[in-house]
């Protein structure tokens, strides 16, 4: 090859590399704009007039805003307990259920809508848009309750500063694994310890507090803030120090969803031998792993069971079929209704054992109950089956239905009265 050949091939080389490097360069430029229009899109669906949307927003009146970016939608409703209920058929009959509003559009793409001034609490609420119920987008604060997640907010200045986390010494909150010779596993179990007592040699006493049907034993911690309204208490004196155990009582489970062995089950209402008496007649299992494993008071004075619908229905037969070891007794909205599958030896004389109870005393019989709960009549009946046999008992009576506001109210009246 002549010297001017080489010459010529070697610039035509060099040319053809530079292109393709300017061509790798504008499609790497190309990629840059790609993603940085994708994230500036993505950003800008998150703003309303160049500002993050706030929603829920509570104002000064107590009214709370909420608002949600769908600029495409037909209609959008807000549903949660802070509005007027509604009636609704369920697999345990006729109940209440949140109301729904109408959500305004706005020129943006924005909807929105402000409720009335709200009493102090804490409230769940969601979205539908065109039919489909889903979470608030700009809340990240959610609570699961069976298999529906849901947003929650709080109105302080009243009783619902119970449910917030003050400036004040804290307990720590634990998930143990206890063996269940009775249930062939080993089982999950949410337990609260009162502050100091990791640095203390003192024994405390111990509350046994149950979930409802479809829950388990994260219901009373997540949803309940059981150990908030505690650390509150404590610190205002109102309550003694206390180590509380929150189990699971559904048999076949060992934890909840996505905690156990069966990993990502789907939450279900009623799952299989939960009110069949198998909880009831293997819950010494729980109770000597507690007294084996933590400092507690083991006697009658100092132990405490309650729950709530069906954790109310496990802590009435758990205490009359061990009619000698609970001196403190809580029913909140007890699921008293009578069931098929109820043929076990724990549902046996019944009128038998509460008067055995009755017979070797105890400090504390305490019951709750919604006026328009559906089982208000059911807990109405067992009252006046306790009042036929001269069994004494505390009795609360609030507005609303089968829901946590009402259970949140129970404990809160319910933990100062123990161990006095």
């Amino acid at each position: 090859m002549s010297q001017k050949n080489y010459s010529k091939n070697k610039n035509v080389l060099i040319d053809q590399f530079f292109k393709k490097q300017n061509m790798k360069k504008r499609f790497n430029l190309l990629v840059l704009v790609f993603i940085f229009t994708c994230v500036s899109s993505y950003a800008q669906q998150a703003l309303f007039g160049g500002q993050p949307i706030v929603s829920p927003e509570i104002n000064a009146d107590n009214s709370v805003t909420f608002r949600v970016l769908a600029p495409n939608a037909e209609k959008v409703l807000v549903t949660g307990d802070f509005l007027p209920t509604e009636k609704v058929q369920s697999p345990m009959g006729e109940m209440e259920a949140p109301g729904k509003a109408e959500m305004t559009k706005d020129e943006k793409g924005v909807w929105s809508f402000t409720s009335e001034p709200l009493e102090s609490e804490l409230y769940d609420y969601s979205f539908v848009i065109d039919g489909f119920t889903t979470t608030d987008p700009s809340n990240p604060y959610v609570i699961r309750d069976i298999a529906s997640i849901t947003n929650y907010f709080i109105v302080g200045g009243g009783k619902a500063d119970l449910y917030m986390v003050q400036d004040v010494p804290h307990g720590s909150v634990t998930r143990r694994w206890y063996d269940s010779p009775g249930l062939n596993m080993d089982r999950c179990a949410v337990i609260y310890t009162p502050p100091g007592y990791e640095n203390s040699t003192e024994k405390y006493p111990v509350l046994y507090l149950l979930h409802g049907a479809g829950g388990d034993e994260e219901a009373w911690f997540a949803h309940g803030k059981a150990t908030r309204i505690l650390d509150n208490l404590i610190a205002e004196g109102k309550v003694k120090p206390m180590i509380v155990v929150m189990p699971n009582g559904n048999v076949i489970q060992d934890a909840a969803p996505g905690e156990g062995r069966d990993n990502f089950v789907t939450p279900a209402f009623m799952i299989p031998n939960t009110m069949d008496g198998t909880f009831e007649a293997n819950f010494m299992d729980i109770l000597k792993f507690v007294e084996s494993n933590y400092r507690v008071k083991a006697d009658k004075a100092d132990r405490a069971i309650a729950g709530l619908s069906m954790g109310g229905f496990h802590s009435m037969h758990i205490s009359r079929y061990y009619p000698n070891t609970f001196d403190y007794v809580g029913l909140f909205s007890a699921a008293l209704l009578p069931r098929e599958d109820a043929t076990g030896k724990v549902y046996s004389n019944i009128d038998e054992t509460l008067k055995q109870q009755k017979k070797n005393g105890y400090k504390l019989y305490w019951t709750g109950i919604g006026k328009t709960d559906f089982l208000y009549d059911a807990n109405k009946e067992f009252r006046a089956k306790l009042d036929s046999i001269g069994m004494e008992y505390t009795y609360m009576e609030t507005d609303g239905g089968h829901i946590w506001r009402n259970w949140r109210i129970y404990l809160s009246e319910y933990l100062p009265l123990l161990f006095k």
